[in-house]
Order: C-alpha cells, then structure tokens, then sequence
C-alpha cells in the first residue's frame, strides 16, 4: 500500500517516526517550509523533513498545498492513502480526489467533540476529565468525516496541553499503524459521527491569554494549563509591566473567608497567592511565572527580588483598569 505523509511537527514528528519503523514507510512526505520562530524569528529546520531525509524517503515542503505543480507531483506519487497529521491547511476538493483509496487525517480529540483548530487547548479549558484521538476520513467539511478508530486518554491533574500533546502523539503513532492495517487488509470500518454531540473550537489568539481575576481559581487553573505553551497565559504586575503565567495552584479556602478585589495580592513572601473569583472569594497561587524580558522561574525566586504594596492588584495595563 503506497502512503503519502502531510503533517507539521511537533504533533506529526512521533507519529511519523512510528511509521518509518513500521510495514508502513511513506512513499512521500510533505511538511511546510521552515519559517522564523520565536523571539530571535530564527529559521529552524523541520524535523518532519529532517527524519525524511535521514531515511531517504522523498521530502517536499511546498508553501501550499494549492500549488499546481505541488498537486501534479502529487499525482505522479500514485498513493492509495493519504495521511493528514496536523498539516495546519484546509484541502480543497482537487486534493481529496487524488489517493486511490482513501484520505485519513489524526485528530486529537473525541470526535465529534472539539472539531477545529484547537481540540487539544479546548479539552484542557473546558474541563474535560477524558480526550483521545481519532482517526477519521478527510472531507471537506473541518473534521466532519466518519471515523475509522479511536484511542481514549484521561486528562491528567495538572496536565498542561503541550505535556498533554506529547502523550497524545504518542498514541496517534499507535492507532495509526492499527488504522493503515485494517485498510490494508480490507477491514476497515467508518462510523458516521453524531450530529448531536458536535462541539467546535477555533484557532486560539494570543488575546486569550489575559487572565480575567473576576473568574474562579478552577477556570483560572485550566485557562493557564490550556494556553502552555502558547500562547501562555498573562496578567499586569502594578504599574503595567507584563507577567506570563506558567503555572499555578487552586487553594482550599475556609468557609466564610474573607473577600477581596479580584486580582488583589494576598501574600508574597514565601508564597505568591491572589484573589481571584467574582468577589474575590478565591485564592490562586502562582506556581512558575514570567517577567517581561525574563526566564520563567518559579515564584518564589521571582519574590526575592519583587516588592508589593499592601492590597497591590495584578491585572490593570498601563494606563488601564484591572
């Protein structure tokens, strides 16, 4: 059975070395082209195309997947599968039409639960207890396609979603060797989705980070596990400077204790902890925290060198309310 491999790292890198050590080996693999990254919007090179290369099997790396001439070395490929790995680019029809027997794309959710962009992020911030991954057919409607097989996963406490990303690549390199298996040898079975449990999630904005202190220190909790690594969540220190918000740790609070100003600092000696929740009836402590133009440390290093005032408040932007 002849495959075609698309996917972008880092979900796609485990699933794709899976494959290479399997009866499956691409025949082809396409990953996107290298582009800047990070603070110093250095160049890297992929390690999607860096595994292809060391195992000799064909790479390209097209800027999209639109291309006629990209299209028409698809072609000459003569798959019977293609296989979608997070690629990141909506396939048009002309695409779809071009594998012999199938087009399969990994998705890392239950589906039909978390179609879209961020199934990963939506899972965490929405208090999932469970995800998974599914392995579904490509059509043309985002993730609509019925579904070949599924691995479920439980949502680990304290999980963040790039350590949750990790796992789950992990177990698509598993179903997707199962999946290719049962097309191979004529097993397959596809189960439509259902219509009734459809949620969807869109790409996440860096906007999204910004941690509203009005909201309970739970919801606080999944806001900043879903958003590490990117775009991480974020709060103003007084005075406006920007604090990325790594980790952080819901407190019990006694019944009848005292309520605060969302946001307001309660200690920041040996611990970083704040009020947060509609009256400030919560208490979030900030575990592993960012200045701007710092390294994430933990809080109480950032605390040896950091003074508040009594009922200083996180949260206002320069100029700005909290």
């Amino acid at each position: 059975m002849r495959l075609v491999f698309l996917g972008s790292p880092p979900f796609a890198t485990p699933v794709f070395e899976r494959l290479l050590a399997s009866s499956f080996r691409p025949e082809l693999v396409v990953t996107p082209p290298p582009r800047p990254q990070g603070r110093g919007r250095k160049v890297a090179s992929s390690p999607v195309a860096d595994l292809a290369r060391a195992a000799g099997v064909d790479c390209l790396q097209p800027e999209s997947v639109r291309d006629d001439a990209f299209l028409t070395r698809l072609r000459a490929a003569e798959a019977d599968v293609f296989l979608v790995v997070s690629y990141g680019e909506l396939l048009r029809e002309e695409f779809l039409d071009i594998p012999r027997v199938v087009n399969l794309n990994v998705h890392p959710s239950l589906l039909p639960r978390w179609r879209g962009a961020s199934p990963i992020q939506a899972t965490i911030w929405a208090g999932d207890e469970e995800t998974g991954v599914s392995i579904q057919k490509v059509v043309l409607e985002l993730d609509a396609g019925d579904v070949l097989a599924v691995r479920r996963a439980p949502i680990r406490a304290g999980e963040t979603a790039g350590e949750l990303a990790g796992r789950l690549a992990d177990l698509s390199g598993e179903l997707v060797v199962e999946a290719l298996q049962q097309v191979a040898d004529g097993s397959a079975a596809y189960t439509p989705q259902d219509p009734a449990g459809v949620t969807l999630c869109k790409r996440i904005q860096k906007e999204a980070g910004r941690i509203d202190w009005t909201q309970g220190a739970q919801e606080i909790d999944r806001q900043v596990r879903a958003l590490n690594p990117w775009p991480a969540a974020y709060t103003f220190l007084p005075g406006g400077k920007k604090l990325a918000v790594w980790r952080v740790q819901p407190l019990p609070v006694e019944k009848g204790a005292s309520e605060h100003e969302p946001g307001t600092v309660l200690t920041a000696r040996q611990r970083l902890t704040v009020a947060c929740g509609p009256r400030g009836e919560d208490v979030l402590e900030l575990v592993q925290i960012q200045a701007a133009g710092k390294q994430a440390m933990a809080a109480t290093d950032f605390l040896r060198g950091a003074r508040f005032e009594p009922q200083a408040r996180l949260g206002a932007e320069p100029g700005g309310e909290a």
